[in-house]
């Protein structure tokens, strides 16, 4: 925090935070190149389907309630989409979002037999890069008939994932990910900043602060809302570092581990 204090102190301390602030870059524990281990890494997702009556559904996939008639139409989502879902036979929905009239995204799901699992054949289209499909398989957590119910998935961990982490305006930190063109740049200010990514949700920004030169935390919101935090903790010998994600609603957190290369 700024406090008042005369002119020259307050060039001097500007000096000494440029120097120290580029000492600390320059000798930051994360920056370097790290690789993503699968087999001590977990991801998980939930989504939430509430039958409303009359072929009306809630749909919550973390970011609230989006109320829809399943008809294959397009219609308000949240955060500036349009959101569609099709009723294609009495086990398989299509979900389909779009932004701007661009298909940001579909989801063909399957129900099975016995209605304890549900599959989820996603693809994404994100507007400057290829389309990417992953097949999930979610189990029903909490009681409902058909599509209805609390679905959980425990998702697939990309074992090829590697990250490289750079200095940023000084004492923030640069995420850049294999599989992104886009990096994820931090600053420990508290301040929030929008994020970018593969696919760009309306409103959505994060904080962070710093708390030691090993830990940080970062808090996600959308529209103001907290959706999600993080923690990012480097393991004293420098060599590995646990990025946890805890998702509001989330049984479960997130948890990767990477480890130096």
């Amino acid at each position: 925090m700024l406090t008042f204090m005369s002119k020259r102190t307050f060039l001097l301390l500007l000096a000494i935070c440029a120097v120290t602030g580029t000492l600390w870059a320059a000798q930051d524990p994360f920056v370097g190149g790290w690789k993503l281990n699968a087999s001590k890494s977990k991801q998980t997702d939930v989504m939430k389907v509430e039958n409303l009556g009359g072929n009306k559904y809630a749909f919550d996939f973390g970011g609230g309630a989006e109320k829809i008639v399943a008809d294959g139409t397009d219609q308000p989502g949240n955060f500036g989409t349009m959101l569609s879902v099709a009723i294609e036979g009495p086990d398989t929905w299509k979900v389909v979002r779009k932004k701007d009239g661009h298909t940001m995204l579909t989801g063909i799901w399957k129900l099975s037999q016995d209605g304890n699992t549900l599959t989820d054949n996603y693809t994404e289209f994100p507007p400057n890069a290829a389309p990417s499909t992953v097949n999930y398989l979610y189990k029903r957590t909490a009681d409902g008939q058909g599509f209805a119910g609390t679905w959980e998935s425990t998702m697939p961990v990309d074992s090829a994932s590697a990250l490289q982490i750079r200095p940023y305006e000084g004492t923030g930190l640069s995420f850049i990910r294999s599989s992104q063109k886009t990096p994820r740049n931090i600053k420990f200010d508290g301040k929030d900043y929008p994020i970018g990514g593969r696919v760009v949700i309306e409103g959505a920004t994060s904080s962070a602060l710093r708390k030691d030169e090993r830990t940080f935390e970062i808090t996600d919101k959308i529209q103001g809302t907290i959706i999600r935090t993080e923690q990012i903790e480097l393991l004293p010998d420098l060599k590995t570092f646990t990025w946890t994600m805890r998702r509001v609603g989330q049984r479960e957190p997130d948890i990767f581990v990477f480890e130096r290369q």
